[in-house]
């Protein structure tokens, strides 16, 4: 568990985990956000988001958090492992707007430098529609590699949890 790759939706506990479990395997951790949106939510280009991941996947050791289709085979052939954060929509729902209210007004630490916490009725939307428009094609996405990759999926805080504690 070297090349370690975390997906999920907003709010589930991506970056938290990934920070986590980046101090307990000393792997540098790579949060998109914060390499994909520049100053005032300016979203970095595709092409440029191509180059981050190429350039990141080169590494000996990485953990990569953030779902960003377009560039997720990238990260899926060159991880050994993938974590799929599975919580329930209403869990992440409550951790967005609980994160809004803790970072008002501030830039997250798992965000592009320069843009504050915002929270708008589209990244509702893609929280609330996720388990229904992006995790099937996720679930099938991991099927296909399950026999050449480690695939963990949590299903609750508790397993997540407990995961980190017995590492």
């Amino acid at each position: 568990m070297r090349k370690i790759m975390i997906i999920g939706s907003g709010g589930v506990g991506k970056s938290t985990f990934s920070r986590r479990l980046g101090e307990k395997l000393q792997i540098p951790v790579h949060h998109l956000d914060a390499l994909y949106w520049k100053a005032g939510w300016e979203l970095a280009s595709r092409e440029e988001q191509i180059q981050v991941q190429k350039g990141l996947v080169t590494q000996d050791a990485w953990i990569i958090d953030g779902n960003y289709g377009f560039t997720m085979d990238i990260r899926v052939e060159a991880a050994d492992t993938i974590i799929f954060i599975d919580l329930p929509r209403i869990q992440c729902l409550y951790r967005v707007v609980k994160r809004r209210i803790q970072y008002h007004n501030q830039t997250r630490p798992d965000m592009g430098e320069g843009c504050d916490e915002q929270l708008d009725f589209e990244f509702l939307k893609w929280v609330w529609t996720y388990p229904k428009v992006k995790r099937p094609t996720i679930l099938e996405k991991l099927q296909a590699v399950s026999t050449e990759k480690n695939i963990i999926i949590f299903k609750s805080a508790a397993e997540v949890e407990g995961f980190l504690q017995k590492l």
